[in-house]
C-alpha cells in the first residue's frame, strides 16, 4: 500500500449534514483514488435520516482513498475519504519506500505500479497482481468480461482473484450472505455486469427459511425409510422469490418513526367538509394567462396554499405547537408551510419560510422551486426543518380524502382530495360542479373543536368564492 505522510494527508469525516443526525448513507462517490480534488469540490452523495445531500471537500489536494464503498451506512464524524493536500501525484508515491524495505514482498507489491493505477477496493489501497491464492473449491461462475475489471474491487481485500473462482459481490452483499447462510456460487446475479445485490441474496434465502417447516414431517417417523428426495415434497419451489425484503433506512425510517411519535402523542381529530370549487378552478384558468404569474407553477394547490394561510391569518391560534417539558402552549407568529410530497426515498415535507408574508406570486414562484427540488432528491435537511402548519395533496393519486397524520411538533395538517365533475345544488338547481373534499386532522390538546372548525370553514369558503382572497388576505 503506498505510504502516506501525516502532515500532508487529510482525513474528511462525515459531517452532521442536519440539525442532530448520528449517520449517513453513501449514496454515490463522484470521485477515485488518484483524482485530483478542489476546495468545494463535491466528492460524494449522502442520504441522511431526512434527504440526500452532496458533500464538498473542504481543501486542494489529490485523493489517496475512499473509505466506505457506497452504500455504507457511516457514523457522523467518521472519516470517509483520505486526500493528500500536498498534491503529490501517485507517481511520486515510490520515493518512500526505502521504509517498507524490511518486509520482503512489499517491493514486488508496488513493481506494477508506474505501468498504471490498479483497482482500487475502498478504503484498502492499491490491490497488487503478484498476489496469489489457492483456487477456492465449488461450483465456478462463469463472470461476464465487462465485470472481470471490477474483480479486484469487489473482492474481499482488493487482491485479484481468478474470473471464474469467485463470485462478484460488494464486502457488504458477502457479509449479508454469510449471516444468512447464503453460498454467492449458487447466486444468479441480477446486477450491472454480473454483480450479485442484496435482493439476489435475499431471494435465494427466502425459499431456504421455508424448508424446514416442510422437510419436518418427513423426518418424524422413528422407522427406517429411504430418503425422500427433496423433489417429492409439497411444491415449494418457485421461479424467483415471494417475497422481497428493503432495509428500512433514511427517509423513510424517519418518517417511520416521526409518524408513529406524533400518532401516539398527539391526540388527532379529523374534520371534514366537501366543497364547490368551480369558481376556484376558473381562478386557476385565469391566472395562467395573467402576465404576472408567466413562467411560474399556478394549480389548484397554490390557491389552496393561500386559502389556508388566510384562515391562519383569521384564526392565529391554530398556528401553535405543544411543549410538553415546560407544559406550555408556543403561539407561532409566522407560518412555514409545509407541503408534503413523495419522492423515490420516502415520503418528506419541505416547507417555505415565512409563506404568510409572501404574495400569491412569490407563493407560486416558491411551490415550484420545492416541487422541483423534491423531485430531484436535493431537498436540504433545513428545508425540512421548523414547518408550523401541512398540507397534503393526496387528490393527485385519486383519493377522495384521508385522515392525514400531524407532522411532529405541528398543530394541524390539511388533506385535499381529488377534484371532481359531480351534480351539485347550485342556485337552486342540480348542476355539474367541480367538488372536493377536505380534511383537517389537529391537535386537540391545543386546538379544539370550535377553532379546527373556524379555519375548516374559512378555508372552503374561500375556495368556494376565491374573491375573499381580496377581501380577508
Amino acid at each position: 500500500m503506498t505510504t502516506m505522510t501525516e502532515a500532508s494527508v487529510r482525513e474528511f469525516k462525515m459531517p452532521d449534514v442536519g440539525e442532530g443526525l448520528t449517520e449517513a448513507e453513501i449514496l454515490k462517490w463522484y470521485v477515485q483514488p488518484g483524482d485530483t480534488v478542489t476546495d468545494g469540490q463535491v466528492v460524494c452523495e449522502v442520504e441522511t435520516a431526512k434527504a440526500a445531500v452532496e458533500l464538498p471537500i473542504p481543501y486542494d489536494g489529490v485523493v489517496r482513498s475512499l473509505h466506505f464503498p457506497e452504500g455504507t451506512t457511516v457514523d457522523v464524524g467518521t472519516a470517509i475519504i483520505a486526500v493528500d493536500v500536498a498534491g503529490g501525484a501517485p507517481a511520486e508515491a515510490p520515493a518512500e519506500q526505502p521504509k517498507a524495505e524490511p518486509k520482503a514482498e512489499q517491493p514486488k507489491a508496488e513493481e506494477p505500479k508506474p505501468e498504471g493505477r490498479q483497482p482500487v477496493l475502498v478504503g484498502y489501497g492499491v490491490a497488487t497482481t503478484s498476489t496469489k491464492r489457492r483456487p477456492r473449491k465449488g461450483p465456478e461462475v462463469t463472470v461476464p468480461a465487462a465485470a472481470q475489471a471490477l474483480q479486484t474491487e469487489l473482492n474481499g481485500h482488493g487482491a485479484a482473484v481468478p474470473a471464474q473462482a469467485r463470485p462478484l459481490a460488494k464486502p457488504p452483499v458477502r457479509k449479508l450472505a454469510k449471516d444468512l447462510g447464503v453460498d454467492l456460487a449458487t447466486i444468479t446475479p441480477s446486477g450491472p455486469d454480473g454483480v450479485i445485490t442484496r435482493e439476489d441474496v435475499h431471494a435465494a434465502a427466502t425459499p431456504k427459511a421455508a424448508e424446514p417447516a416442510v422437510a419436518a414431517p418427513v423426518t418424524a417417523p422413528a422407522v427406517a425409510a429411504p430418503a425422500v428426495p427433496a423433489a417429492t415434497a409439497p411444491a415449494v419451489a418457485y421461479d424467483g422469490a415471494r417475497e422481497t425484503r428493503i432495509p428500512v433506512k433514511g427517509v423513510r425510517k424517519a418518517t417511520a418513526q416521526a409518524m408513529i411519535g406524533s400518532a401516539f402523542t398527539a391526540p388527532h381529530v379529523t374534520e371534514f367538509v366537501t366543497v364547490d370549487v368551480t369558481r376556484t378552478m376558473k381562478l386557476v384558468e385565469e391566472l395562467k394567462q395573467d402576465k404576472e404569474f408567466q413562467g411560474l407553477r399556478v394549480n389548484p394547490l397554490l390557491l389552496i396554499a393561500k386559502a389556508l394561510l388566510v384562515a391562519i391569518k383569521r384564526n392565529p391560534d391554530i398556528n401553535a405547537s405543544w411543549d410538553e417539558p415546560h407544559q406550555e402552549i408556543v403561539l407561532k407568529h409566522y407560518v412555514n408551510l409545509g407541503i408534503a410530497a413523495a419522492t423515490p426515498r420516502g415520503l418528506i415535507v419541505p416547507n417555505i419560510k415565512d409563506a404568510h408574508a409572501k404574495t400569491l406570486p412569490q407563493l407560486a414562484e416558491s411551490l415550484g422551486e420545492l416541487v422541483a427540488t423534491a423531485r430531484e432528491g436535493k431537498t436540504s435537511p433545513a428545508a425540512m426543518q421548523g414547518g408550523t402548519v401541512t398540507i397534503t395533496n393526496v387528490g393527485v393519486f385519486g383519493v377522495d380524502t384521508g385522515t392525514p397524520i400531524l407532522n411532529p411538533g405541528e398543530s394541524a395538517i390539511l388533506a385535499v382530495g381529488a377534484i371532481k365533475l359531480q351534480p351539485w345544488v347550485h342556485k337552486g338547481k342540480v348542476k355539474p360542479r367541480q367538488v372536493t373534499t377536505l380534511a383537517l386532522s389537529f391537535d386537540h390538546r391545543l386546538v379544539d373543536g370550535e377553532l379546527g372548525s373556524k379555519v375548516l370553514a374559512d378555508v372552503a369558503a374561500i375556495l368556494e368564492q376565491p374573491k375573499r382572497l381580496i377581501t380577508w388576505a
